[in-house]
């Protein structure tokens, strides 16, 4: 359903996007995961038929999303990171003039308007006002404004933005509706690591680059065992002792402390202790997640200040 060849984008001299290419199959829930200035939002503008890539092609649908893209927007909903609702209307007032800019109109655009509605929850709320509704229900108004004219894809750029967990777990639940009913591929982009763990499929982003790509369990699975780390105030010095005793452990300094990689933890936590306990200030074991698979990859943390290259 989304095909990404080779896609290249520059700001100045600075690199955005590197030669991205993945396939996203129908039906499926996919997330680009990246911190700010990874190229992930520079990605989504180009799939969303907002920007032109500089080399490579996209393909929504088998459609070019830059020669072709009238035919794309007709088969792609949109949620952008800041909102796109009149806050002076109501609920369906905002749905009405969306559909009209889908050609719907008459009773077709009134039986589209109740059923994405109902999709959403906010039947009992159609009348209000949006500036009177929540920020979780605001974004339920951006996802029935999407729905309306029953898109294949679902293009969505950090649509949990300023909504708190309960909204946003409540959103997702909206979100997963929608796509076992019709069976809508679903894009997200997103900087939470547990919005991505929900996906079938993560795309990992770093300063433009696409650097892994696989079901979250065969992700994390990359890492072949779980994560020690260890604060002290050598950090240098002890990673480079640990590396040496440790020889099967994959040693890193991460941040000021010192990861290690074990296939047995908690075995390598025991000798450590022993050998370097006046050293350790803190230690900690830790099944591994996609933030360690980010490192794993990357060898920096997903927090880490980097240079801006296009958000």
């Amino acid at each position: 359903m989304i095909n990404v060849n080779n896609i290249t984008f520059r700001y100045g001299d600075r690199v955005a996007l590197n030669g991205v290419s993945f396939d996203v199959s129908a039906g499926e829930a996919f997330a680009l995961l990246g911190p700010n200035g990874s190229g992930k939002t520079t990605l989504f503008r180009i799939l969303s038929t907002l920007l032109a890539p500089q080399g490579g092609h996209a393909f929504i649908d088998g459609l070019d999303v830059f020669r072709d893209r009238v035919a794309v927007r007709s088969r792609m909903g949109v949620v952008f990171q800041s909102p796109s609702l009149d806050i002076h209307l109501t609920v369906r007032e905002n749905l009405v003039h969306a559909g009209h800019l889908y050609g719907l109109a008459g009773a077709s655009l009134s039986d589209r308007v109740r059923e994405s509605l109902d999709a959403v929850k906010l039947t009992q709320r159609a009348n209000d006002r949006v500036k009177t509704l929540s920020g979780g229900m605001k974004r339920r108004v951006e996802l029935a404004k999407c729905l309306l004219h029953h898109p294949r894809v679902l293009i969505l750029d950090e649509p949990s933005t300023g909504l708190d967990p309960r909204a946003r777990d409540e959103f997702w639940t909206l979100l997963n509706e929608a796509r076992v009913q019709r069976n809508t591929t679903i894009l997200v982009t997103t900087h939470l690591m547990d919005e991505a763990e929900d996906c079938d499929r993560v795309a990992i982003f770093d300063r433009g680059s696409l650097v892994a790509c696989d079901s979250p369990t065969a992700l994390r699975h990359r890492i072949g065992g779980d994560c020690v780390t260890v604060d002290c105030a050598d950090s240098v010095a002890l990673s480079n002792e640990i590396a040496k005793r440790f020889a099967d452990s994959k040693c890193a300094l991460v941040n000021g402390t010192v990861r290690i990689e074990s296939d047995n933890a908690a075995r390598l936590a025991s000798d450590l202790l022993r050998e370097f306990g006046d050293r350790v200030r803190t230690l900690t074991i830790g099944h591994p997640t996609l933030h360690d698979v980010f490192i794993h990859e990357t060898g920096h943390r997903f927090d880490d200040d980097i240079a801006e290259v296009g958000k």
